[in-house]
């Protein structure tokens, strides 16, 4: 659509690799929903899931000065959490993440949770770690299937908001762009594999299958031709 082109396409500055500049559509999927939650500095945050959706939210919310709380069960992840800007870490399997969040908060609660993985409980769990009034982004469900229950008063009681975002907005294509070329964002922490084009089969079946291979931990995964 030509509005589209005319507001939506940046051009690569000269000195950015093409690899990084692929990360300002992902980017600005999260840099939206980030605005729709519109955590304030100071706000304590907890991200569930570490993947690279999940880091970038972690970069994200470091950048406007909020206390994140990461939550994965793979060490390499919270190891890189900390890395993107996470001040506290968790994985779920072993630590009462509900009960951290609530020593943390003085006995409140998450101010806002972005659910950035999907797991059976996940939204529940949500819920049980934030506070009234908190906002929780669901930006991991994106099963028509999936089915999620909720006691009905720990929203209408609590007066928590249920968010929802997916796509890129292209009213925020600079601003995204201006973070990932600027570098602000490492991005390139990211990317754990770079296969050239005669492994592009491989390549997917890693991203796509990762428990296949252990030990590889695939986070985003680069085909480069010129490889």
């Amino acid at each position: 659509m030509d509005w589209i082109v005319e507001r939506g396409v940046e051009k690569i500055p000269e000195g950015v690799p093409f690899e990084v500049a692929a990360f300002v559509e992902p980017v600005n999927t999260c840099l939206k929903a980030v605005v729709q939650c519109d955590p304030q500095p100071g706000d304590v945050v907890l991200v569930q899931g570490q993947g690279p959706v999940g880091l970038m939210f972690t970069m994200l919310l470091h950048l406007r000065g909020c206390t994140v709380v990461a939550t994965d069960t793979l060490p390499l992840r919270l190891d890189l959490a900390l890395r993107c800007g996470a001040t506290i870490t968790l994985d779920p399997r072993t630590e009462d993440v509900a009960a951290k969040l609530k020593e943390l908060t003085g006995g409140r609660g998450a101010d806002v949770v972005f659910v950035a993985t999907n797991v059976k409980n996940i939204v529940e769990n949500a819920i049980a770690a934030s506070r009234p009034g908190a906002r929780i982004m669901l930006f991991a469900q994106t099963s028509h299937k999936e089915r999620i229950e909720l006691s009905g008063a720990s929203v209408c009681v609590d007066e928590r908001s249920l968010l929802g975002s997916y796509s890129a907005s292209v009213d925020l294509q600079k601003e995204s762009a201006d973070l990932v070329f600027s570098r602000r964002l490492p991005v390139d922490l990211l990317i754990s594999h770079r296969f050239p084009l005669d492994k592009i089969g491989f390549a997917f079946r890693l991203a796509m299958h990762p428990g296949e291979f252990p030990g590889e931990s695939p986070l985003k995964i680069i085909v480069r031709p010129q490889l």
